[in-house]
């Protein structure tokens, strides 16, 4: 039995004409949905949010970010978020899924973007007064035309987001000192394939030659893409993966801890106990006292 929630984009419709999409004013989307988004809770869609007023805390997959004037946040579908924020609070927020965006792009995938393609990237852009200013004029065109009746809407709205996420993409690139050299873009092109690999594996395979080896690269040139792209080693990347796991099937599964580590591919329970209180600085029972209603 599952404690945390999933959200459809249903749910935040009230009787619109798709539910592929959704745009809302942060106000009127906190009285909507309000219910629904105290608690922790997941999407089964795409999400992007811009506060342009207030302030308060945003919790995505066990991270607290900070949320203020110019905060942007992305999540992917499966992530756990919940959010506390100040009464003034105001913004921008839309759901996609992820047949409406790419259905109408034969080349490009929303995973293709950093921050939906990459458990390890940031969720937040605290962006400066300059580019608040650019995403809030495309957030607010945005909304006028999911609201109009013009010909070509929907292109039109894919083009608004698409600008969205490239702005960000490169905005990230900048903060994590990727240069637009073909050798920056080659690292994060098999960081990418890393991850996508990690995905198919991590509850058998933990070790970073494992992963090198399947890349044709050396692990050493592995731990540099990955110092690169995400200032973490290879083998943070891969362990962080798993505990993110393991946290989640904490917090959906009734099964004992013992059967969660096995499954996860610990065969000695203390082990898994001690990587994941070196991951995350507690024990997973303590982490279940503080997440599990």
């Amino acid at each position: 039995m599952n404690s945390i929630s999933v959200l459809h984009i249903e749910l935040f419709q009230s009787g619109r004409n798709t539910s592929d999409f959704y745009f809302n004013n942060m106000k009127e989307h906190l009285v909507v949905g309000h219910w629904h988004i105290e608690k922790p809770h997941r999407h089964d869609f795409y999400a992007a949010v811009l506060f342009t007023k207030g302030k308060g805390t945003h919790e995505i997959d066990f991270q607290k970010y900070d949320v203020s004037k110019g905060s942007l946040f992305f999540l992917s579908p499966g992530q756990i978020h919940s959010w506390e924020l100040s009464d003034d609070i105001d913004g921008y927020i839309f759901f996609c899924s992820q047949e409406f965006y790419e259905m109408h792009y034969v080349s490009q995938k929303l995973r293709n973007f950093p921050f939906f393609g990459s458990v390890s990237f940031p969720r937040k852009l605290q962006l400066d007064a300059d580019e608040l200013e650019k995403n809030n004029t495309i957030f607010q065109e945005l909304g006028k035309e999911h609201q109009s009746q013009n010909a070509m809407k929907e292109g039109l709205i894919l083009s608004f987001m698409s600008q969205i996420f490239i702005n960000a993409t490169r905005l990230f690139s900048k903060d994590i000192d990727l240069r637009s050299s073909s050798a920056s873009l080659s690292y994060f092109k098999h960081y990418q394939e890393f991850e996508n690999l990690i995905e198919q594996y991590f509850n058998e395979q933990k070790s970073i030659s494992y992963y090198a080896s399947l890349l044709g690269i050396t692990p050493k040139h592995l731990n540099r893409i990955a110092q690169t792209v995400v200032q973490k080693t290879a083998t943070d990347v891969i362990t962080e993966r798993v505990v993110l796991e393991a946290k989640r099937m904490l917090m959906y599964l009734d099964e004992s801890l013992v059967e969660i580590a096995f499954r996860l591919g610990y065969e000695e329970y203390s082990y898994f106990v001690r990587v994941f209180r070196k991951s995350s600085g507690m024990t997973p029972t303590q982490f279940m006292r503080k997440y599990k209603v």
